[in-house]
């Protein structure tokens, strides 16, 4: 009884799993369909999940319309920088919250918490002041500025809970070789948190590069607009999607994400162990 109970179970969870990637890869399929299909099909009142005539001319308009390509390079810029340098500034920060325990470290991990909670028109107006302050408004280096800040707290509270899993006995084995802090950070806990910082920096990445109202806001200038901005110039002005272009940008735009994922998941999954052996 308790056999058939479990395999029940099973079965429910791989079906309720199924139901969930058919959720999530039904817009992303749709998408892909609308791409490619031209107009005269885009405005059947019978849609086919399958373009019954496949075009190439949504992705040329689109391309001939927006500046593309200028638009992901500032993207892939400043979701690059962010990454990178959250992910410089919260790893030792991280290893300090999880190893030293203090009311500075809790009161770090409030910070963590409470920030996230802030919506982005709250800090909006403030964060535009500081900014015309520092002369950093219409500018790529202040967008970054503010993805760094806003994705670090999620970036220490993640990266603090892979070093709480990192046995503290290989530090005392490699501080009893004579090795300093700094080296034990950079020698023994880096190499055991890559997947970590991996999985932080794919998340600062991410977030950055589908981030939108930061960039509608601080970014004025057309030559400096982010991709998630310059696909909203394919809605007309009584809001009337150019939905074959839009749906081919947009298409296009999602790429980057999934390459990146793809390349980097065995580093995320992997190397957990990768710095417990001495040398």
């Amino acid at each position: 009884m308790s056999l058939r109970t479990g395999r029940t179970a099973r079965a429910g969870q791989y079906a309720a799993l199924l139901c969930y990637l058919v959720f999530l890869a039904f817009p992303f399929l749709w998408l892909i369909s609308t791409a490619f299909k031209p107009a005269t099909e885009l405005g059947s009142l019978h849609p086919t999940w399958i373009p019954e005539d496949p075009t190439l001319d949504n992705f040329r308009q689109a391309f001939d319309e927006q500046p593309l390509l200028r638009a992901a390079a500032n993207s892939l810029t400043a979701a690059l920088c962010a990454a990178l340098i959250a992910v410089v500034i919260a790893t030792p920060m991280a290893y300090v919250m999880a190893r030293h325990r203090s009311r500075l470290s809790t009161a770090a991990t409030g910070w963590v918490v409470i920030s996230q909670a802030f919506p982005f028109v709250l800090v909006i107006i403030p964060l535009f002041l500081v900014l015309k302050y520092l002369h950093l408004i219409n500018s790529l280096w202040g967008l970054i500025l503010v993805y760094v800040v806003w994705s670090l707290p999620f970036a220490l509270w993640m990266l603090a809970g892979y070093v709480r899993a990192v046995p503290t006995e290989l530090e005392e084995a490699a501080a009893v070789d004579g090795a300093g802090r700094t080296r034990i950070l950079v020698s023994v806990v880096a190499p055991l948190l890559a997947p970590g910082i991996v999985a932080t920096a794919l998340f600062a990445f991410i977030t950055a590069w589908n981030e939108f109202f930061f960039a509608l806001v601080l970014l004025k200038t057309p030559e400096k607009q982010t991709l998630p901005v310059v696909l909203t110039h394919f809605l007309g002005a009584e809001g009337v999607a150019d939905l074959g272009p839009l749906a081919a940008a947009a298409f296009l735009a999602t790429l980057p994400s999934l390459v990146l994922f793809a390349v980097i998941q065995k580093r995320i999954t992997g190397g957990l162990t990768a710095g417990a052996v001495k040398s």
